[in-house]
């Protein structure tokens, strides 16, 4: 496999070019580290953060499987796969 399908095969699969693919990642990727820190100090001070983590996994869940299907770019018209949309 070349260098250039290692990074281009899974964004291209959901329909998104490397940038928009990286662009929606990381959107996922704040969120996640500010709950896991809410986590971490969750385990040392039970009274502190106590629903932070779980209702930010809970809202980026909810983000993740309701995001519309769109056509996969430069796939064929009979081939009817659906990619998600990073905008939602």
């Amino acid at each position: 496999m070349s260098l250039k399908r290692l990074f281009t095969e899974h964004p291209e699969a959901v329909g998104e070019s490397y940038f928009e693919h990286m662009g929606v990642a990381l959107s996922f990727a704040g969120p996640l580290l500010v709950a896991g820190l809410a986590a971490l100090v969750h385990a040392v001070l039970p009274f502190l953060c106590v629903t932070t983590a779980s209702s930010t996994v809970k809202r980026l869940h909810a983000r993740m499987v309701n995001r519309a299907p769109r056509p996969v770019r430069d796939a064929p018209a009979q081939d009817g796969m659906m990619a998600w949309d990073p905008v939602i």
